[in-house]
């Protein structure tokens, strides 16, 4: 967690929760997605997942805005870098689009939970990265726009698989369809984020809040409980079941469940080891 980021930045405001800050820091372009935001982005989540430090991770972005989507200058160098024979030009552009999701997929495949806190714009490029956060919060100046089809581009990075599944199928539609913007307070009524907060110093204290509570429960339970939902999005209620039967099978026995017994008998905090 060592490593210098152009992209981004790692901070730990929590010293003694292992609740750790992952900041998009590109304020003076709105936190616009550069091509190397792409290759960062995987890297520092894969070395705060390692890290039994970090138990939660909170994702925001420096300046008035969360993020306004991919750079354009990104944009104009993915459309002038691809000439000559059309099919090759067509798989490398396939291979440079599938680099960028592995970038928000990474965001699943973190095992630590990932908690978004947006304020001011979530455009584009934005909405790709919450949509992979396992949980949205908010401030009221908060606005989104699933922003790609102004651009003439069909959204590539996640939102169009995500997003039905967070509010439905037929508002998800909606939105990419029209691209139009949406406040915060839709938002929530959408079910995109689980609260709305009056001001970024109110959604910064009310995150790590939040984050904190999430810390002091079994770190098995955390990392478990987030896997199996993610998993289950793709099966049957008869292959889910089975999945979490399998992964209980070799989870459920530990430390973490006598210390967690012994804590509520004795009517005091449980003390888990780090992950």
């Amino acid at each position: 967690m060592d490593d210098k980021y152009e992209t981004l930045k790692i901070l730990q405001k929590s010293p003694n929760a292992g609740v750790f800050n992952l900041i998009l820091n590109r304020p003076s372009v709105r936190n616009a997605l550069s091509l190397d935001f792409f290759t960062e982005f995987p890297k520092a989540l894969n070395a705060l997942d390692q890290s039994p430090k970090v138990s939660v991770i909170l994702l925001s972005g420096s300046g008035d805005h969360f993020c306004a989507g991919i750079d354009l200058k990104a944009l104009q160098f993915l459309s002038g870098n691809y000439s000559g024979d059309r099919g090759r030009s067509g798989e490398r552009l396939r291979r440079q689009i599938q680099f960028m999701q592995d970038a928000i997929t990474a965001i699943e495949r973190c095992r630590k939970p990932v908690i978004a806190a947006i304020h001011g714009a979530c455009i584009g490029g934005g909405m790709n990265i919450v949509t992979a956060c396992d949980v949205r919060y908010c401030t009221k100046n908060a606005f989104f726009s699933a922003k790609e089809v102004d651009l003439a581009i069909t959204a590539d990075l996640g939102l169009l698989q995500r997003l039905p599944g967070i509010v439905g199928f037929g508002n998800a539609m909606e939105l990419a369809l029209t691209g139009r913007r949406f406040s915060g307070e839709e938002a929530k009524e959408l079910g995109l984020v689980s609260r709305v907060f009056e001001s970024n110093e109110e959604l910064s204290e009310g995150v790590l809040s939040i984050a904190e509570e999430i810390t002091g429960k079994s770190p098995l339970a955390v990392t478990g409980t987030k896997a199996v939902l993610i998993r289950s999005r793709e099966l049957s209620m008869e292959q889910a079941l089975d999945y979490v039967a399998t992964w209980n099978s070799s989870m459920l026995l530990s430390d973490d469940l006598k210390e967690a017994i012994s804590a509520l008998f004795h009517k005091r905090k449980p003390v888990f080891a780090k992950l």
